[in-house]
């Protein structure tokens, strides 16, 4: 889902961290979804995460990710809290420079909803809106959600986190949509789990195609 910088924002954040360790993006429950407005992984100074670093390790500052923005949206947007780490780059941008993540993100309201494995996902917004599909993840990330009546080897792996573009894909720009969350659709994310579908989206006023 897009969004202005408008009162909607009700959190707007900047994070510079050290890039050695997993490190979250949350939201708080009442503050509503991550929308990420801006990434980057590499270095742009000598100074930001430079401390007791040698010379040469912070001297390139052009290093930067190209789809650094893209990963984290993937990753992150939708949900209310989301942990990145040097593995959800597949390269890296200098191999020879100490990098840092500097990354922009807001909490935007959005409606939430989790869906289990085989039930459907009712998407809907009111008439002259659409639907605009903030993120989506098809998968399990903690042994609570959708476990009744589940054998305990099922909800067992929780680091099965697959981010998805198809709910986007199938329901952005309709007033209503219905999204079945099952392996059949999003592919199987983790062998002998139960999955669920997690996803948020906001209604907006259709986009007007430009001339």
């Amino acid at each position: 889902c897009s969004w202005r910088f408008s009162l909607l924002h009700l959190v707007f954040s900047i994070l510079f961290f050290f890039f050695s360790y997993p490190h979250p993006l949350w939201c708080l429950t009442d503050e509503g979804v991550i929308s990420v407005q801006t990434a980057l992984y590499g270095r742009a100074d000598s100074d930001t995460c430079g401390t007791g670093k040698a010379p040469e390790e912070v001297a390139n500052t052009a290093c930067a990710l190209d789809g650094a923005l893209d990963v984290l949206k993937t990753r992150c947007n939708g949900k209310t809290w989301c942990e990145v780490s040097p593995d959800v780059f597949d390269s890296d941008p200098c191999s020879d420079t100490f990098k840092y993540l500097e990354s922009t993100y807001s909490c935007v309201p959005a409606t939430h909803l989790v869906v289990c494995e085989h039930s459907l996902a009712h998407l809907r917004c009111d008439e002259g809106q659409v639907i605009s599909v903030c993120g989506a993840d098809y998968g399990r990330r903690d042994h609570e959600t959708c476990s009744f009546r589940r054998d305990a080897a099922q909800i067992q792996n929780t680091d099965c986190s697959h981010p998805t573009n198809k709910v986007a894909e199938s329901c952005d720009g309709k007033r209503t949509c219905t999204m079945r969350a099952s392996d059949s659709v999003f592919g199987e994310p983790c062998p002998n789990t139960t999955a669920y579908l997690e996803l948020a989206y906001t209604c907006q006023s259709p986009t007007t195609p430009k001339e």
